[in-house]
This record gives C-alpha cells, sequence and structure tokens, in this order.
C-alpha cells in the first residue's frame, strides 16, 4: 500500500509510504488517498486527520515523475484525477499535516490542503514548478495566495525558491516546529485538542472559513448565521451548554 491508513480513537493517521520515491505520489497512491479520504470524512466516529509522511526524509516529495506527467497529457479534464483533500474533495473534518521533510511542489499541496500545518527542523518547503516551465496545478497558487501576504506568495511561486521550516513558520507557513522525534506526538496532541471541541461545530467553521474565503462580508454573515441555525439544534450544542452551567467539562458525541 503506498499510503498507510490508520484509526486511532477520533484520530485517522494518514502515511505516504513511498520512501523509495522520497514519498512521490504516483497514480496509485491518489487513488488510495482518494479512498482513504472518502472513508475518513463518511466515518462518524473520527474526528480528526493527520496527514505524514514515512521516513525522515521526505514528507512527499511531490507527484512522480513515472507517471503522473504521463496520465495528465492522456486525461486532460481535471476530473480525471482522483478527488483528494487538496483537489476536489469536499471535506469538511480538520486535517493535519506532520511536515517530517521535503514537500516540495505537490507535496506541498498536499500540505496546504491541511488546516494546521507542523513541520520538523530538517523539513524543506517549496514550489518549484515554475523551474520547469509549469505552475502549481493541484491547489499550490491559490492556496499559497491565501495562506501567506501577496508578496511572501508571489517570491516562493515566481522564484521557485524553497524555505527551510524556521523560514515557514516566521513567514506564516506553518503553526509550529518542532524536533522530527517529537513531530507525531505534537501533531497527535494539536488533534486531541481539537477533539475537545464540538466537532460539528468544528466542521462548520471550516466550512464557513472555506465557502466565505472570497465572500463579501454579508455572505460570511449569512453562511455563520445558517451555520448556527443548524447547531443550536444538536445535542453537542445542548450538551455544550449545560456543560457551562454545571461547570464541566462537555462531552461531545457529534450528534
Amino acid at each position: 500500500m503506498a499510503i498507510d491508513y490508520v484509526k486511532e480513537g477520533r484520530i485517522a493517521i494518514f502515511t505516504i509510504n513511498r520512501p523509495e520515491a522520497r514519498n512521490a505520489l504516483d497514480m496509485q497512491a491518489n487513488r488510495e488517498f482518494c479512498e482513504a479520504m472518502a472513508d475518513f470524512r463518511d466515518d462518524p466516529d473520527l474526528w480528526v486527520g493527520i496527514v505524514t509522511g514515512v521516513g525522515d526524509k521526505a514528507f512527499c516529495a511531490g507527484a512522480d515523475v513515472k507517471d503522473v506527467p504521463a496520465f495528465l497529457r492522456e486525461h486532460t479534464e481535471r476530473e480525471a484525477m482522483p478527488r483528494t483533500h487538496w483537489r476536489g474533495l469536499e471535506l469538511w473534518k480538520p486535517l493535519i499535516a506532520a511536515i517530517n521533510g521535503l514537500a516540495l511542489g505537490g507535496g506541498l499541496e498536499v500540505a496546504l490542503g491541511c488546516d494546521i500545518r507542523i513541520a520538523s527542523e530538517n523539513a524543506k518547503l517549496g514550489c518549484p514548478e515554475v523551474k520547469i516551465g509549469i505552475v502549481p496545478g493541484a491547489g499550490g497558487v491559490y492556496r499559497l495566495t491565501r495562506a501567506l501576504s501577496w508578496c511572501r506568495a508571489a517570491e516562493l511561486l515566481f522564484t521557485g525558491k524553497i524555505v527551510d521550516a524556521q523560514e515557514a513558520y516566521r513567514i506564516g507557513l506553518v503553526n509550529q516546529v518542532t524536533a522530527l522525534s517529537d513531530l507525531m506526538p505534537a501533531a497527535k496532541q494539536w488533534a486531541q485538542t481539537v477533539c475537545e471541541s464540538a466537532p460539528l461545530a468544528v466542521r462548520a467553521i471550516k466550512e464557513v472559513m472555506s465557502r466565505s474565503m472570497n465572500a463579501p462580508l454579508e455572505e460570511g454573515l449569512r453562511l455563520e448565521w445558517s451555520a448556527n441555525r443548524y447547531l443550536m439544534r444538536t445535542e453537542d450544542s445542548a450538551e455544550g451548554h449545560k456543560a457551562v452551567s454545571e461547570k464541566r467539562k462537555p462531552v461531545f458525541k457529534g450528534k
């Protein structure tokens, strides 16, 4: 299997397992990612996902040049590619990227498709596609421009510049930098912290964030109002309000 998919309580862990190719994604890996992410989306017992790579060298070195370019030349329509969290899959459950090394090109796009990003000290991140005459084609331009200031995104995209973990943290591309040995424990701690929040509310927030990103204020307010109209009728909302009045931790069920 190119993608190891493991469930630990409320947390799903996706590990890219192609160390012989620096965890580059071939078409089989893309298909397996698609299947695993769909299962994560549809499993009510899973609340948060972590995406990482096997080993201590690479998170994901991008698309595997042995078969992905040939596939794209043969299948020019965008819908031909498997639907994944960074390309085409509508997924409101939160994802955490645990970047354990190189995250280049499509590998950075995999990380950018996650909501929270943690990098090990040896990580290097960048979109070098411009060096071979193409643009990042799976959300890199779109997401970098929104994750960073315009000028920082332009710097990385126009030059293909690769930054280390500390620089990525300084410009706001990652949330935290850890020692490699502490990376997965840190990612799991972030995931556990998110799991303490009401899961339906977390998903609603992610959806509102995504849908209102380029919307006018009134549309954003409408989306928030609509989300709360739904959430206020859930068991979790009742439990949350009850827990506050009883001065205890709430026990959410995702209902």
